[in-house]
């Protein structure tokens, strides 16, 4: 299979009806699509579990790497159905929310946060439909009944999401929802979960014991869409394997105008920690429906790249689009364009003499500083837990970062990851014959040639999987 994509910065796709063929799945790979995402919050279990198999077929029949992530819906809020589907709210309106079934009418809407009465102030602001319509609290009798007045009107119809902005909510972040879904994904060859609405550190602990408990190595995303997470990022940062900044809901919770510095924040924050990032939500909005994205689009695809950004996501565009391979094509030829002009925006981490990885640490940021010196063509390194690559990576060298690894899931969970490319090894001999063997895999998928210049790490010695201790420079023959 011939793949358009080596970028460094990796492109996830969401799956849905418009992508789940096995040819569309095919032209996506094709594309440069480096990671699938499962959306939780649509489809049915026997439905991630075909998309999941057919997935691993592709793996095995093109011997490609790709990530899969199970995203998670989290404590999704949503009032319950509209009469007709429709309703008109007009500024000035009263209506009323109760956490009662019912069919929504002017007098009762339902709502599906049980404890919304309870949870809510007078004067706080409630948004429904990605914000398109905005109420204020009236009034709450604190057990079920909550009066709102309507700021800002429209129609509302059946299902739609609800935004708390101002509400510190009491629902855990994994549902009875998530934890089914969780059960299932803890089956399955799954390399990243997704979390949604994370509020603190806590919530990421709390999913990785039952990943723990399950003897799973699945890694974690936190999702960053409440203020509260905003707030608490640097302990969600140092708790988690890695970021979303999920702005479709990050940009109805906090104030629009803010979702450009704080998604740069969060990009320079995971780069100083060695944590990937994932930018999502709207990058190519328009081609759900049009062949070509607008200048503003390619522009937003274009800035997360030049920000460091390890990933970038398509949502809709993949997942009920009408066109998913060519999105995935127009955000490949960005990615590509952007990395020609891209300069890390701030200084290189530095590895932290406190830390108790610092001797493995100078090591991958030697590698990455020796690489750019030298113009190696490339680093080149074992990993067993994937450090070596997220810390390599970090440092964002001006080469390909070529990992090996026993372990297919590793692989695939690499992906995900700015520079890297995974190539499967389980020889382990000799430092001097692995570093040899990693030559002429290099060279025969044609990355090196005679004369190139390598930069290798690894631990001495090889047989103990000791963290990285060594650097070697290799002239290639």
């Amino acid at each position: 299979m011939k793949i358009e994509n080596h970028q460094n910065t990796k492109i996830v796709a969401t799956l849905g009806p418009a992508s789940v063929s096995v040819n569309m799945l095919t032209k996506l790979i094709q594309e440069g699509v480096d990671v699938f995402r499962l959306n939780f919050s649509h489809g049915s279990i026997d439905e991630h579990k075909e998309t999941i198999d057919k997935i691993l077929k592709l793996r095995k029949k093109y011997g490609v790497h790709i990530g899969i992530l199970a995203d998670l819906q989290g404590p999704k809020l949503r009032v319950g159905k509209i009469k007709d589907n429709k309703l008109e709210l007009k500024k000035g309106d009263v209506v009323t929310f109760v956490n009662k079934m019912c069919v929504g009418t002017m007098s009762k809407i339902y709502m599906s946060y049980k404890y919304f009465a309870r949870d809510v102030k007078v004067g706080e602001k409630v948004l429904v439909d990605d914000g398109k319509l905005m109420f204020e609290v009236v009034n709450t009798d604190k057990k079920s009944i909550v009066k709102l007045k309507v700021l800002f009107g429209g129609i509302l119809s059946s299902n739609k999401g609800v935004n708390l902005p101002q509400t510190k909510i009491s629902l855990p972040c994994l549902t009875k929802k998530d934890l089914a879904d969780l059960k299932f994904v803890l089956t399955q060859p799954v390399n990243w979960i997704a979390l949604s609405f994370v509020r603190s550190a806590d919530d990421i602990k709390d999913l990785r014991k039952r990943i723990k408990k399950a003897g799973k190595l699945i890694k974690i995303i936190a999702k960053i869409e409440k203020p509260e997470a905003v707030k608490k990022i640097s302990s969600i940062i140092k708790a988690t394997d890695a970021i979303m900044v999920a702005r479709g809901d990050l940009g109805v919770e906090v104030p629009m105008e803010q979702v450009p510095s704080i998604q740069k924040n969060i990009i320079q924050r995971c780069i100083q920690k060695g944590k990937p990032v994932i930018v999502a939500t709207q990058m190519m909005d328009s081609m759900v429906t049009n062949p070509n994205p607008t200048r503003a689009e390619v522009t937003d695809v274009a800035n997360a790249v030049l920000d460091g950004t390890d990933a970038v996501m398509l949502s809709a565009e993949t997942s009920v689009g009408n066109h998913p391979h060519l999105v995935v094509r127009a955000m490949n030829k960005i990615i590509g364009e952007a990395e020609k002009h891209y300069e890390i925006q701030s200084k290189r981490p530095k590895p932290n003499p406190k830390s108790d990885t610092f001797l493995s640490d100078i090591m991958c940021y030697n590698a990455a500083r020796v690489a750019m010196v030298i113009k190696a063509k490339g680093i080149a390194s074992l990993t067993v837990s994937g450090y070596t690559a997220f810390k390599i990576s970090s440092f964002r060298p001006n080469c390909p970062v070529y990992m090996f690894s026993s372990s297919q899931d590793m692989l695939c969970t690499l992906n995900l990851v700015w520079g890297v490319r995974g190539y499967h090894y389980d020889k382990f001999t000799t430092t001097d014959g692995t570093i040899e063997d990693v030559i002429q895999i290099l060279k025969k998928d044609r990355k090196l040639r005679k004369g190139d210049k390598l930069v290798n790490t690894g631990s001495m010695p090889i047989q103990k999987r000791f963290r990285t201790n060594m650097m070697k420079v290799t002239v290639v023959e």
